[in-house]
């Protein structure tokens, strides 16, 4: 990998380093004030308005920062667990794999149905139940993703590094560190600006909690955005607007800009790239002692860790294992779990048949037959658009550095947000809201696979670019060649979440709500959605149940296919 010599640290402190303390310490003075406003002691069923004055905005946006960020280090840590869990146990994977297909595949509104009354009994009479339930909402539109993503990367290890690992006999926590984490480095920082402009996308679902004829609102940019759309003011629904893109292009400059160029050290590639991306601020960091201080500060821990985790055993494990044991451990395995799926399956049909009776499954598996065809034209027009666009940004850092916040606030904008002009668009064109609302899906779904082919491209070493310059590859021949093996596996990684994506913006794009007029799709979105406001749980289940087949079913006999290819052919 490419290596970046540090400069030796000048004595004395300078203005670079007061200035870094001095915004540490008000970011920090900023959080707790913020924090408190999540802990006051309210009874949620008075949690039901918001005030509207655009002078409200500011702490808004600082509450509804708060907990993007602290959903992004949830799901940080769920991808770490669930994704190496998956990718080091092939028995975990028949199971974890498939369930994330399905954890995939449930809507926003149906983990907040089932999550909110118990968050808010955990934590009776204060605003902390209520604040953990848009929180967890927040983290299921950004953990999928980004476990995909890293499970992807550490099943396509290139061979050399893991035989490094082998032969130096590492820990296994220090081939995670050293080997795999650096690796997947820079897949996982763009799934995770993607994600976290999807847990943007929900924003309104999250801060307006509507579940079972009770409305609950947090303070917060989507709730203000929610009350003035419902209220018709197009003027506070501009404030609203402003504000995301004052919040999307900040957080862009201050924290992924900086991430996305201090990746660039982690590229597998044997000469240094003509062009990096560069960040104003990661200068301005390395500029400061504080990172050095902070280093030698923080290395008894980390050695303390490294002495630690040889608990987790060394990297030397045989390559083959013995044909008997591994199925006889299989078939136990494929017992116990197939035994615990079915006791799932039978304790969830006979709630629906003491309830509704099993044909409540007909009218969701047909709706989403329709809610599939949107489905399938959305990822395929959008794999045609933005494929090339991705490898053309990936491969210019200079065109990176001027798209990236031009893609995060275009896939930052919830749904919702937009309604007023979807709503004027549809009365005033005529069309159908059953085909004008896969345009609103795909506000939600297509970037994950413009985001995914940008870090494909940029991960394909400088050195094969070169080879092929030397060469005289161009055309389709350098596509074939080099830029579809480099960006394929990066592709199904952003197809698979694109796809469940679009399932689960059908949700807020099949309704349309905006001043009392309301266009309804013919689709399982609207279904789901009518079922979570009416409190249906019976209908809401059978309905999330059904997506959840279709996503899996999707996956299972499409994309999962192309995955295989992808890691046994196309692994650079």
């Amino acid at each position: 990998m490419t290596t970046i010599t540090s400069r030796t640290p000048r004595r004395g402190m300078t203005w670079v380093d007061f200035t870094v303390a001095a915004g540490v310490l008000v970011l920090g003075y900023l959080i707790l004030q913020v924090g408190k406003g999540t802990t006051v002691n309210v009874d949620p069923a008075d949690v039901s308005g918001v005030n509207t004055d655009p002078s409200q905005l500011p702490y808004y946006a600082a509450r509804s920062l708060l907990r993007m960020f602290v959903a992004l280090g949830a799901s940080v840590l769920f991808t770490f667990v669930y994704a190496y869990a998956a990718a080091r146990s092939r028995r975990l994977e028949r199971i974890l794999i498939p369930a994330l297909d399905i954890l995939q595949s449930v809507p926003v509104l149906g983990f907040l149905a089932i999550t909110t009354t118990g968050f808010i009994a955990l934590f009776p009479g204060s605003m902390l139940g209520l604040e953990l339930a848009s929180i967890f909402a927040i983290f299921t539109s950004q953990a999928w993703n980004m476990t995909f993503g890293f499970y992807a990367s550490l099943t396509s290890l290139p061979r050399e590094l893991d035989e490094v690992s082998r032969s130096f006999g590492f820990t296994r926590w220090m081939r995670f560190w050293r080997i795999e984490l650096p690796s997947g480095a820079i897949d996982l920082i763009w799934n995770g600006m993607m994600s976290f402009a999807g847990g943007w996308f929900f924003l309104v679902a999250s801060e307006a909690i509507s579940v079972a004829n009770h409305n609950y609102t947090l303070p917060g940019v989507g709730s203000y955005a929610g009350a003035a759309i419902g209220d018709g003011d197009l003027g506070k629904v501009g404030w609203a607007i402003l504000t995301m893109a004052v919040m999307v292009i900040a957080v862009n400059f201050l924290f992924w800009r900086p991430l996305t160029a201090w990746a660039e050290k982690f590229k597998n590639e044997q000469s240094e790239a003509t062009h990096v991306q560069r960040s104003l601020v990661l200068d301005f960091l390395r500029r400061s002692h504080w990172p050095a201080l902070l280093g030698r500060f923080l290395a008894p821990v980390r050695e303390a860790v490294n002495r630690a985790g040889r608990i987790f055993g060394r990297d030397d494990r045989p390559l083959s294992v013995d044909p008997a044991k591994r199925r006889v451990g299989d078939i136990v395995f494929g017992v116990i779990a197939t035994a615990l799926i079915a006791w799932g399956l039978f304790d969830l049909l006979r709630y629906l048949d003491d309830n509704t009776g099993l044909g409540v499954f007909g009218e969701p598996l047909a709706l989403g037959l329709v809610t599939l065809l949107r489905v399938v034209v959305l990822v395929a027009v959008a794999t045609v658009i933005w494929v090339p666009v991705g490898v053309k940004i990936g491969f210019s850092p200079r065109l990176a550095k001027i798209a990236q916040p031009i893609v995060q606030v275009l896939a930052s904008f919830p749904a919702n947000f937009l309604f007023p002009l979807a709503m004027w668009f549809f009365l005033r064109t005529g069309l159908d809201i059953n085909i004008g609302c896969i345009f609103l899906m795909a506000l939600g779904a297509q970037w994950y696979i413009l985001f995914n082919t940008i870090a494909g491209a940029m991960a394909i070493p400088s050195d094969l670019k070169e080879a092929m310059d030397d060469l005289g590859v161009r055309g389709w021949q350098r596509w074939k060649r080099l830029i579809i093996p480099g960006v394929f596996p990066s592709y199904v990684t952003g197809g698979i979440t694109a796809s469940g994506g679009a399932w689960n913006a059908s949700i807020v794009a099949e309704v349309v709500t905006f001043s009392g007029t309301t266009l309804t799709a013919t689709g399982l979105g609207a279904y789901i959605f009518k079922a979570t406001e009416e409190g249906d749980f019976p209908r809401l289940l059978a309905g999330v149940a059904v997506m959840s087949l279709y996503v899996v079913g999707l996956n299972r006999l499409f994309w999962r296919r192309l995955y295989r290819l992808a890691e046994n052919r196309y692994s650079l």
